[in-house]
């Protein structure tokens, strides 16, 4: 079977529009990445210009270290904000590339569903054993991908699942390190 002019260029419109669709989707996401950048620089900016005005009115050496504690505790909890916004950056990229790629996988096994039907209305009567072993084949492999893509997503759910509780864990810590060190520059 030959494909016609027609098919070709329907081909590589299709194609054409999933790479623009893929652009757009990696364009947005530097965009978000870029703002959230923007963003941290201008107010590490503020903050580091606020906390140098803070250490210069510092008198003696437990107002520094108290000055010093004070800083720690708000830029580990910025630290652990800012990789929790990346992750779900990077979450939300990863979930738009695997629907447009799932689409494509599907529009594709439909392409060739349709190619294994057309081919076998033209050949004459017998090898209705090879058509089956080719449907099956093809069977075979849309279930080998959505068997992937169901483990994929469940070890993307499980990676969520234990950066959560990790994110949840290092959160107290730093609060109850900041507390202690708040208490311990009030004792002296």
């Amino acid at each position: 079977m030959n494909l016609t002019p027609e098919q070709i260029a329907a081909a590589q419109k299709a194609n054409l529009e999933t790479l623009s669709g893929l652009t757009d989707q990696a364009l947005h996401s530097i965009e978000k990445l870029v703002e959230l950048n923007m963003h941290i620089a201008k107010q590490s900016l503020s903050e580091s210009m606020s906390n140098s005005k803070k250490a210069l009115e510092v008198k003696d050496i437990q107002q520094l270290l108290a000055h010093q504690a004070e800083a720690v505790q708000p830029m580990a909890e910025k630290i652990m904000a800012y990789s929790r916004h990346l992750y779900e950056l990077a979450h939300e990229t990863q979930v738009s590339f695997t629907k447009s790629a799932e689409k494509e996988f599907q529009v594709n096994q439909n392409k060739i569903n349709d190619l294994v039907e057309d081919w076998t209305k033209n050949i004459p009567a017998g090898p209705d054993a090879a058509v089956n072993t080719m449907k099956q084949a093809i069977a075979s492999a849309g279930n080998v991908f959505e068997s992937s893509q169901k483990a994929l997503l469940h070890a993307v759910e499980l990676a969520q699942t234990n950066l959560s509780n990790a994110t949840s864990t290092a959160e107290k810590t730093i609060k109850k390190a900041g507390r202690s060190s708040s208490k311990t520059g009030k004792k002296k």
